[in-house]
């Protein structure tokens, strides 16, 4: 006689329940590999990122970067920070695009540049990742939206320009001798800070005046033509992950590990989506799917699952948690035929002062109903009996 085959049960994971578990993450890991291979495809050709002077994309400065050589100013692109620190002099101005990226060995390294130098150096969007090293004395207030600003200053370049679209970073900064230009409630998008002899550092709220497709709008070309082409030589800094620091004993420490070469506003993002993670996982593992019916393959009758049960107590010796059982149940019963609210069922004052006016000698009842626990299986039985006999006299009074 052969045995038949055991059916599976409903909570079995069949392939079919595997996939409909699995389709929303995988649909998740789908979206974002064919994501990054779109980007790397776009990056890959002629295309270049945010603010490259060689892009045409709206997001590039290519037309910027054609006005100020159509002025005979000579553009010089680097990425590398000891390229872009190298080129600079008197007679050029640096542009960082993106300060907040650098490391901390490589802001001092671009601050002891620019102080050292008599030319002009540009910050677009520092942030407080990057101002209390690159611009000592200057605060970032909470930024606001790009939109048309008036000068407010009586700086020549944004006098000239009139109203530019500006916004972004604010700041915040105690020095008399500094211009605060384009207010955004109250607080300037531009500043200007003096340096020794002919240096100077412009911090620019927001990049979006060079960008291609605002370049057009307001007075943003005078503005952008003013502060970058004041010298002859501009050098046009995208700082990138595999830039290394200037100073040879920071490139050192940087480059003795992988996570050196890595900005810190990347690392951080990486432990918030860890973060993130985490939670996920937990939210998914503590969700409970919808309950599922299923047909007993037998009736069992009442009496027999009490039975069933009572066993279970007599074998574990639980005779606290049976006598707790058997109290409960009584009183739940009880308090209704007494007047007293099921949510009050199982206050001692409450119940017996009820059962006290119902039944002369009820004293004797808060043991039978409170009680300890039954010291063996006969004492049980006799709890039973007078909790029978209790609920009797309850429902006949």
């Amino acid at each position: 006689m052969t045995r038949p085959a055991r059916s599976s049960t409903s909570t079995s994971l069949t392939p079919r329940r595997l996939w409909t578990r699995a389709r929303g993450t995988l649909l998740i890991v789908a979206l974002l590999l064919i994501g990054g291979v779109i980007l790397a495809t776009l990056r890959s050709g002629g295309h270049h990122g945010r603010l490259d002077p060689r892009s045409a994309a709206p997001q590039g400065s290519r037309a910027v970067a054609e006005l100020l050589k159509a002025q005979g100013v000579r553009l010089t692109v680097s990425d590398s920070l000891a390229e872009a620190t190298a080129a600079t002099g008197a007679d050029s101005t640096l542009l960082v695009t993106t300060p907040d990226l650098l490391t901390g060995e490589q802001q001092t390294a671009l601050y002891q540049a620019m102080t050292g130098s008599a030319g002009r150096t540009v910050l677009l969007g520092p942030g407080t990742a990057s101002l209390g090293t690159l611009a000592p004395g200057v605060d970032a207030d909470l930024s606001t939206t790009v939109s048309a600003l008036e000068p407010d200053c009586a700086l020549p370049a944004a006098t000239r320009a009139g109203s530019v679209d500006l916004g972004g970073e604010r700041y915040v900064t105690g020095a008399t001798s500094a211009d605060a230009c384009y207010l955004s409630d109250g607080l300037p998008t531009l500043v200007r800070l003096p340096g020794t002899g002919t240096a100077d550092t412009v911090l620019l709220g927001s990049a979006e005046l060079l960008t291609n497709r605002r370049l057009a709008q307001q007075g943003n070309a005078s503005l952008a033509l003013q502060l970058l082409g004041s010298r002859p030589h501009l050098v046009w800094y995208l700082p990138s992950l595999t830039d290394v620091p200037a100073d040879p004993n920071a490139a050192d420490d940087a480059t003795g590990t992988f996570l050196g070469l890595i900005p810190s506003g990347w690392l951080w993002g990486t432990l918030q989506l860890a973060v993130a993670a985490v939670l996920a996982a937990i939210w998914r593992g503590r969700r409970l799917g919808p309950l599922v019916p299923e047909r007993l393959p037998v009736a069992v009758r009442a009496s027999e699952a009490t039975e069933g049960r009572a066993r279970l107590y007599r074998r574990a010796d639980a005779r606290d948690r049976a006598a707790t059982v058997l109290r409960t149940a009584t009183r739940g019963r009880i308090a209704p035929l007494l007047g007293v609210p099921a949510k009050d069922a199982h206050s001692p004052d409450l119940l017996l002062s009820a059962l006290s006016s119902r039944l002369p000698a009820a004293a004797q009842h808060r043991d039978l109903l409170f009680g300890p626990a039954p010291a063996d299986d006969a004492a049980l039985i006799r709890l039973t009996d007078q909790l029978d006999a209790l609920e009797r006299e309850v429902r006949t009074s």
